[in-house]
């Protein structure tokens, strides 16, 4: 087992991977940015390392700082969170020269599921259903009008290398197609350095489910069910669940056997995501891997009894998956919330500032992952999200009976959050049924019904 991990990230990620490492026996070494000076995986860590100023670009995604900091600080092993260099193919193969080990996925993994269309030929290398689309990346506006009436509106155009919503644009017509294509195109190269696209058709309304796989270096890998994420806003996940209410026994086996079989055609060690469309007549179609661990994780760790962190340290240092992870079933329902730092009533505009009172829920089945506290100033520099709050029950009723208990009870003043907002979404009828696609939120937003709260 490793001696001392360097965490490459920041916020709640950082912090839960240091706990982690704690409870293994692992010392920690945090790196930060001048921004993040006060934040609390700085303080928890057993060392800390400043790599440069606010922006990600001169700190978080600087890679020669990085392995620097963890030359220095003789770190054995690099746990990259989720974002920034976690899924950067470069990266892994460059603490790989450095005789620092990568805590995920091999780098050849990376790079063939990293690139959405490699991933796409790669599905139907496996015999998973991908949606139609094109044969590689479109190259020009005639290019992308000709893909687009071959397949029929809508089409969502998407960047290769893009995640996180961003490069991504919905064309209903030729016009919005030429927009949405340099749109996406330049979002892409500004967020990720590579402008390149690819079209795939628009699924209206389906589901977002993904699949959550674990594998080791000895070539054992599992799935540990789903989770639900179509509750999103501009293609930002909002509220995850699992398991879904939409998931038959049968087409958890076939997606989950799917989720294997993929993953097993890469060679894939540690943890990773497979995302899928699925309509409501049970018709999945492949979209993308994740090749790291996910934000909504604790639902699936809440659901299944296991640690996906802790796993992957153990994953990355040779061993085998633990019988926990291979033996486990689902056991409860889980949901998570994601709160973050915006104003709702002004279409979700960002608010960095400090953070007055901070008062988080507790109680039996509630769980905060969060880097928050009274006094702490969130930068602007970063993503909004200071918080996810996860309940865990025996049912699907209680677990939401709890989750809006616990935003009740949630207190944070000094800036705007989205509390509020996810209460309102835990007394709609349709979250309470389960009967929601990924297209609910915008038309919840648009019918006004978020503003009576």
């Amino acid at each position: 087992m490793f001696k001392k991990i360097l965490i490459a990230n920041r916020g709640e990620i950082a912090l839960r991977i240091i706990r982690a490492c704690k409870e293994l026996g692992i010392q920690t070494v945090a790196v930060y940015s001048e921004a993040d000076v006060h934040s609390l995986h700085v303080q928890l860590a057993d060392e800390a390392v400043c790599i440069g100023t606010a922006p990600s670009s001169d700190s978080y995604l600087k890679i020669d700082r990085i392995i620097s900091a963890a030359e220095i600080s003789d770190a054995e092993a690099i746990h990259p969170g989720y974002g920034f260099l976690a899924e950067n193919a470069h990266f892994a193969e460059v603490c790989e020269s450095c005789n620092i080990k990568f805590i995920g996925p091999p780098a050849k993994a990376i790079r063939l599921m990293g690139d959405k269309n490699s991933a796409r030929e790669c599905a139907r290398n496996a015999g998973v259903p991908v949606s139609p689309g094109s044969d590689g990346t479109v190259e020009g506006e005639k290019e992308a009008l000709k893909v687009a009436r071959k397949i029929g509106y809508p089409v969502m155009i998407k960047a290769v290398a893009g995640g996180g919503g961003r490069g991504m644009r919905l064309a209903h017509d030729e016009s919005t197609l030429l927009q949405g294509y340099h749109a996406a195109r330049l979002e892409a190269e500004k967020a990720f350095g590579n402008g390149e696209v690819y079209i795939e058709k628009f699924i209206v309304n389906p589901h977002h489910i993904e699949f959550q796989i674990v594998g080791d270096e000895h070539g054992r890998i599992v799935h540990l069910g789903e989770r639900d994420c179509s509750l999103q806003r501009r293609n930002q996940k909002i509220v995850e669940e699992c398991p879904s209410p939409l998931m038959s026994p049968e087409l958890r086996q076939k997606m989950g056997n799917a989720s294997v079989a993929l993953a097993q055609t890469v060679d894939y060690s540690n943890v990773g995501t497979m995302e899928f469309l699925v309509d409501d007549d049970g018709n999945y179609y492949f979209m993308e891997m994740n090749t790291r661990i996910q934000v909504e994780h604790p639902i699936t760790e809440e659901v299944y009894g296991c640690d996906l962190v802790k796993q992957q340290i153990q994953v990355a240092a040779g061993e085998h998956l633990s019988d926990y992870v291979v033996n486990a079933r689902p056991r409860h329902h889980a949901i998570e919330c994601r709160i973050n730092a915006e104003d709702p009533t002004r279409n979700f505009q960002p608010c960095p500032g400090q953070i007055e009172l901070y008062y988080a829920p507790g109680g039996r089945g509630v769980r905060i992952d969060s880097h928050a506290y009274a006094g702490y100033p969130i930068p602007p520099n970063y993503d909004s999200m200071i918080a996810k709050v996860i309940a865990t029950a025996s049912s699907r009723d209680a677990c939401i009976n709890r989750m809006s208990r616990a935003l009740s009870e949630y207190m944070i003043t000094g800036v705007e959050t989205t509390i509020a907002f996810q209460q309102t979404i835990m007394q709609t009828p349709e979250f309470r049924n389960g009967q929601y696609t990924t297209g609910f939120i915008e038309a919840f937003l648009e019918s006004g019904k978020s503003q009576k709260q």
